[in-house]
């Protein structure tokens, strides 16, 4: 009676993939981050060849070709890229630290600040919509952020306003992105990025404030959310 030998899950040849697979995963990061590196060096907008994000990986132009399926393919990945760094600067924003004017103004403020930081950057991730996946996973933040202010200072709210949460946030993002986009296409940049930003921060606080005002809600701008719990509590 013959056996058939099968391959255990520590064997070799399971390492020799898993080293194999690791560095197929290194190898396409490498050109990502090369890619980065030429769309940043370029005009907004400035067209770049594969030719040179491979040059500037240090490899081979058909090297880059085995780790995406073709140029759109790069193209997202790069894109996803921007998206998730823009994340990352937002995310530690996102938060209840400050007053409610501090709160929303830092958020805003940053954003801006990275579109003028990385114009190249940015004029590439908007144009496969990189740069609004990138805010999406801000928007998700933003809604635990209001569920928990809303718990926080006892709101009561009905089924409808509940569930109106997550769309009015992602709204108020949306509205931060297009009038950034509109500012970042008219080319001279006026107003300045600085005031551009308080404007766009008033605008998402006359929002609020409107939604909170017909729940019955005064909020004060200038008070951190433990002031306003412990005015609620003195009222």
């Amino acid at each position: 009676m013959s056996t058939v030998a099968t391959r255990s899950a520590g064997s070799p040849q399971d390492g020799r993939q898993s080293r194999w697979d690791a560095h197929n995963r290194q190898r396409r990061q490498d050109i990502i981050d090369a890619a980065l590196e030429v769309v940043e060096s370029g005009e907004p907008g400035a067209e770049f060849h594969v030719q040179q994000i491979a040059e500037r990986a240090g490899l081979n132009r058909s090297v880059v070709y085995r780790h995406f399926a073709d140029r759109a393919d790069l193209d997202r990945a790069i894109q996803v890229q921007i998206g998730a760094g823009l994340s990352s600067r937002l995310l530690p924003e996102v938060n209840l630290d400050g007053t409610v004017e501090e709160i929303i103004g830092r958020i805003v403020a940053t954003y801006v600040a990275w579109v003028v930081e990385h114009p190249s950057l940015y004029a590439f991730a908007d144009t496969g919509g990189g740069a609004d996946e990138g805010v999406a996973a801000v928007a998700e933040t933003v809604v635990v952020v209001l569920e928990a202010a809303v718990d926080l200072l006892d709101v009561q709210l009905g089924p409808d306003e509940l569930a109106s949460v997550s769309p009015l946030a992602y709204g108020l993002v949306g509205a931060v992105l297009g009038a950034v986009r509109r500012w970042v296409a008219r080319g001279a940049q006026e107003p300045t990025a600085q005031r551009l930003a308080t404007l766009l921060a008033d605008s998402v606080w006359y929002l609020l404030d409107g939604h909170a005002r017909r729940l019955g809600l005064d909020i004060d701008p200038h008070l951190s959310l433990e002031q306003l719990l412990q005015a609620a509590d003195t009222a």
